[in-house]
Order: structure tokens, then C-alpha cells, then sequence
């Protein structure tokens, strides 16, 4: 008997290069369209869009799926082994008899009826059969902004998701008593919102995500996981470059003179520092082990301290008498030093 080749993507009407979240999509707007007890007489449609969405819902079966490709119609002849697909990939599902002869030949016959019966019920609830029903939930990406003094020393963040959920009513299957359940109309799925809690490590620099595990979209097989995508915010005062980090320390031209020992911000506090005399505006001082800790350990990076001179918006009488006598007494330029 010819075996007419199924399209799953056309069925679902999604691209060969769709990810989980659309194919997902596709099935769920699909499913509550033609559920038979939604929709009378289009058993076989329904039947349809579930075996295309138990194939490309599952990487492996995709994967296998995929691979065929035109060959599909060889493989076919060369008939597949009974109760395994290519590679001994076993298959299950609750109603053997609502698969085609095609998915039969390719993925091996379906072993073993054990599900409840009927098979539509199965089939609603965000997935097909036993292995979906037991399907693990999404994982999920979110951004979170800290400030630089909280990727410095870690900190935690408490912030709402708002995420599909298994619906509490039917856990998840879709139906109640055999029917539609009134609660989520026929989903499985429920949106909620709940709170999380999570400890970001120090260190973390933008773009860098912390994986959360068992906080992502609920599933009937158990949570998937959460990415938060960290953002560090640009601070006044302190700029990052990897591990170090850099500040500009403005002080007075007697004090680059004469040198001088002042106050440096830092991000533990401020720490004392001497200026040596005939300090020229633009240098750079290193505080080792004063910047950001490293996230695989190691210590921490340094702090990178640059001077410039300032001088004050208006000058004194006295203060330019003294800039007069200085300058008679330097007659010579720095200018003519950079010549030199």
C-alpha cells in the first residue's frame, strides 16, 4: 500500500525553521479550533494537527523526522521495525489507532494501547499521549538592571513572572469528564503570575546570564528553567573594563606640585593615597585587588586611578601673585620638553 507523505510543518503551517514556542503556538490556536468537541466532524483534522505536533514538539523525533527528507518514500519501502522507529526509537501513546500508516512507517508501529481510551481527551492538553502529558515546562529568559555596587558585591531580586501555566483544574489535560474544561476552554493552559526570588552573584557583568534552575514555565513533567540576562548599569562615577575598574580623581595643582596624600573613592569605601610630588595631570595610579571579583574566583580585578589637575573657576589676588612669581621663576616650557 502507498504511503501518502505527511508535511508536518504545513499541517501545523509554521516554517522548517520554527522554534519550540511557535510550533507550540501553531498547535494550541490549531487544537482549540478542531477539537471534535468543539468543532463536530473534524475528527480526522484534529488527529492530524496532534501527530504533526507530537513529531516536531519532540527535538529526537524532529530530528529523525527531518533527517529522512526525500528519502522518507525508501525508508518506507524498506519497511520500519515493529515497536521501534530508525535507531530503536521507541514510541507510545494512548490511541495507536489515531496515527497514520505514515507516521506508523516512519517512527515504527505504536506500542502497546495503554492510554484511558478515546485519545482526543489525551490530545488537548498541550501535548499527545503519555510522553506529553509529562512534558517538562518552557525555560524562560528575562533581563534584570543592577547597579554596579550590586554586581560588585551580589545582591538577590524578588520580580513577578507572568507565565503559562498547567491549569490547576484539569491538570493540564485539557477536559473534565469528558469535556471541555470551562476553566481554560479546552487548553490545558492557564496564565499566572507568581513571585520569584533570586540570588544574583557577584562579579556578573552585562550580557552574562544567571540560569535559575526549576523557576521557568510550569509543565506537567516540571518547571523549566529561568535566564535572567544581566544589564549593569552606567555608574556616575566608576566605569567598568572587565575586571578593573577606572576613576577620574580630580585634584589641585598644588597638590600635583607638591604631592599630597588624599581620599580615593573606591567601590569598598574610600582608602587613602599618596600623590608624589611633580605628579603631571593624567597619570595612573593602580590599587590592586580594588575592582570587580571574579566569577570563576581568583580574587578580584584592580582599580585604575587617573589624575587631572583642576583649577578653581577664579583666581585670588594672592593666588595670582604667587602664579606670577612662579611663572618668572620656570622659564622653561613643557612644550619644549615634548619638542625635545
Amino acid at each position: 500500500m502507498a504511503v501518502e507523505f505527511k508535511d508536518y510543518y504545513r499541517i501545523l503551517g509554521v516554517d522548517r525553521s520554527a522554534d519550540e514556542k511557535t510550533i507550540k503556538s501553531a498547535y494550541r490556536k490549531l487544537a482549540r479550533k478542531y477539537h471534535p468537541d468543539v468543532n463536530k466532524g473534524q475528527d480526522a483534522r484534529f488527529k492530524e494537527i496532534a501527530e504533526a505536533y507530537e513529531v516536531l514538539s519532540d527535538p529526537e523525533k524532529r530530528r529523525r523526522y527531518d533527517t529522512l527528507g526525500p528519502d522518507w518514500q525508501r525508508y518506507a519501502q524498506q519497511g520500519a521495525p515493529t515497536g521501534a522507529g530508525p535507531g530503536g526509537f521507541n514510541v507510545e501513546f494512548g490511541d495507536a489507532g489515531n496515527f497514520s500508516e505514515f507516521f506508523r512507517t516512519i517512527f515504527g508501529d505504536v506500542a502497546g494501547s495503554r492510554g484511558r481510551g478515546g485519545g482526543f481527551e489525551d490530545l488537548l492538553g498541550g501535548g499527545v499521549g503519555r510522553a506529553a502529558r509529562r512534558r517538562r515546562g518552557e525555560d524562560v529568559q528575562a533581563g534584570v538592571e543592577i547597579s554596579l555596587e550590586e554586581a560588585f558585591g551580589g545582591t538577590r531580586k524578588s520580580f513577578s513572572l507572568e507565565l503559562d501555566e498547567p491549569c490547576a483544574t484539569c491538570q493540564g489535560s485539557g477536559n473534565v469528564g469528558g469535556k471541555p474544561c470551562a476553566t481554560c476552554h479546552g487548553t490545558g493552559w492557564q496564565r499566572a503570575r507568581r513571585e520569584v526570588d533570586v540570588r544574583i552573584p557577584a562579579g556578573v557583568r552585562t550580557g552574562q546570564k544567571v540560569r535559575v534552575s526549576g523557576e521557568g514555565g510550569g509543565g506537567t513533567g516540571g518547571r523549566g528553567d529561568l535566564y535572567l540576562v544581566v544589564s549593569v548599569a552606567p555608574h556616575t562615577q566608576f566605569e567598568r573594563k572587565g575586571d578593573d575598574v577606572h576613576v577620574t580623581l580630580p585634584i589641585t595643582a598644588p597638590e600635583a606640585a607638591l604631592g599630597a596624600t588624599i581620599e580615593v573613592p573606591t567601590l569598598r569605601g574610600k582608602v587613602s593615597m599618596k600623590i608624589p610630588p611633580a605628579t603631571s595631570s593624567g597619570r595612573t595610579f593602580r590599587l590592586p585587588g580594588y575592582g570587580m571579583p571574579r566569577l570563576k574566583g581568583g580574587g578580584a580585578g584592580d582599580e585604575l586611578i587617573t589624575v587631572r589637575i583642576v583649577m578653581p573657576a577664579e583666581l585670588t589676588a594672592a593666588e595670582k601673585e604667587l602664579y606670577e612669581r612662579l611663572r618668572a621663576l620656570r622659564t622653561d616650557s613643557p612644550r619644549g620638553y615634548a619638542q625635545g
